[in-house]
């Protein structure tokens, strides 16, 4: 079939101003969020109801065109980027119906377009709340939090999408509506569908329906923004706090380089000479967080802060947040090429990670600003350089290289919550072994058997 042809297929599906083929609009599909080399799909549909996936994968089944799915794009490992320039994107954004929110059962039934905040804000109007926070959440999509298991903020204290993930609809290779789950709070009907389908990438289908769970909201809360001389006292803060057995709900780093960025782009009041600040947020019945925050603050002053301050008001704590939302953006503003990374470790092995990323920064001479969930062991290395400077992205390579291997010798993992897509799918092999990837790819051949669902994301090789 020509592209042409396929192209005036896919216009009988969802009409011809819904597929895109010329070349500035393939390129706005061809990347992520993700230091990787673009690739330019052959073109890219966009479905404006849910029942046109299952025709428009059918089609592409016929055809043989590898299939790439798309929310937002603000993935970090490049799982949205297609495989070939025979593939197709789909994406999903117009696919963004809030279809139930259910106060009395606290679940809500979405489409895989939901802007996550969108949804979470509609949940909160309704006396509810949404835990998963990503840092992109503002344009981020419920369908891609699913498919990468996205964490945030709060995943210390409630855990990341998949702890949220009742039900889910997709359709399968052959365009086939397969169900997961329910809305009830039990539910062993036949196998684990929705935790199969979480975190799988694109891979195993696409999601044209999901059930949330819904959970009521803290009655109280209270920030606070820890400064210190040094990160390594502030790291292992984040150790003692976990030690005393404090669950804060949020609880980030961040360190002398990412604070002088932000307080230089955002002039939102930072310490710019801290070595490194934690941002802590405590929440739940009021007389806990009262009684937990003394405990916090008795430990922080106990590992060297230089300052406490506990946010008075809901401005306060706002900015507190603001600061911690703007490190990414911040630090990209820096230089051409940022590098993020995720690398996770027990959370007890924190000062250690701390002191491997400052080693390596030394060892490569590369500037790393670091943020990120310390609370749960998910932190954020990011390597600013440029990617044209060959000899600084040589050494570049080289550190992320050593940051994985430390990673995994720490007893940790190569991904918290970023996810493998290409640009990890080379180190998976160091964290699992061969027999894992081999029967990870035997599970994809068996659901897929043309290798048509994003082919070589994960494994590394189409299977």
């Amino acid at each position: 079939m020509s592209l042409e042809s396929f192209a005036k297929d896919l216009e009988k599906i969802v009409g011809p101003e819904n597929v895109l083929s010329n070349e500035s609009d393939r390129h706005a599909y061809s990347y992520d969020s993700a230091v990787l080399e673009p690739k330019m799909p052959a073109m890219a549909v966009l479905p404006k109801r849910t029942e046109q996936l299952s025709d428009i994968i059918a089609l592409c089944s016929r055809a043989g065109m590898p299939i790439t799915v798309r929310g937002s794009g603000t993935n970090l490992s490049g799982g949205t980027v297609p495989d070939s320039e025979e593939s197709v994107v789909i994406v999903t954004q117009a696919l963004n119906n809030i279809l139930e929110i259910n106060e009395e059962d606290m679940y809500a039934v979405v489409e895989p377009g939901v802007v996550t905040a969108y949804f979470a804000n509609e949940v909160a109007k309704r006396g509810l709340f949404y835990p998963p926070d990503p840092g992109s959440q503002a344009v981020s999509t419920l369908g891609g939090n699913i498919a990468e298991n996205a964490g945030g903020l709060r995943g210390l204290k409630y855990g990341v999408t998949k702890d949220y993930l009742m039900g889910v609809e997709f359709f399968d290779a052959s365009g086939a509506l397969i169900k997961g789950g329910s809305r009830t709070v039990k539910c062993v009907t036949g196998y684990n569908l929705p935790g199969l389908i979480c975190a799988s990438e694109g891979t195993l289908g696409i999601i044209s329906k999901a059930i949330l769970k819904l959970i009521p909201p803290p009655k109280a809360s209270r920030a606070m923004m820890a400064v210190f001389n040094g990160i390594d006292a502030a790291a292992s803060s984040v150790a003692g706090i976990i030690a005393a057995h404090i669950l804060p709900c949020t609880l980030e780093i961040m360190d002398s380089v990412t604070i002088s960025l932000v307080e230089e782009c955002e002039h939102i009041g930072l310490p710019k000479n801290a070595g490194a600040i934690l941002l802590i947020e405590l929440d739940g019945h009021p007389a806990q967080v009262a009684e937990d925050s003394e405990t916090v603050e008795s430990v922080l002053r106990k590992n060297g802060a230089s300052e406490v301050a506990v946010a008075k008001n809901e401005q306060d704590k706002d900015k507190i947040w603001e600061a911690r939302r703007k490190s990414l953006p911040a630090l990209a503003r820096s230089r051409p090429t940022i590098v993020l990374e995720d690398a996770t470790v027990p959370r007890s092995k924190i000062p250690a990670m701390v002191s491997t990323i400052g080693e390596i920064a030394k060892k490569y001479d590369l500037l790393i600003g670091t943020f990120g969930h310390a609370g749960d062991g998910n932190l954020h290395p990011s390597i600013l350089c440029d990617k044209r400077n060959s000899d600084e992205f040589r050494r570049v390579e080289l550190a992320i290289d050593e940051l994985f291997t430390r990673t995994v010798e720490m007893g940790g993992t190569l991904s918290g919550e970023h996810g493998i897509g290409t640009a990890k799918a080379k180190w998976l092999k160091m964290e699992t072994n061969a027999a894992t990837i081999s029967f990870s790819k035997k599970l994809r051949r068996a659901l897929d058997p043309k290798g048509l669902f994003n082919p070589t994301k994960i494994t590394g090789t189409a299977i």
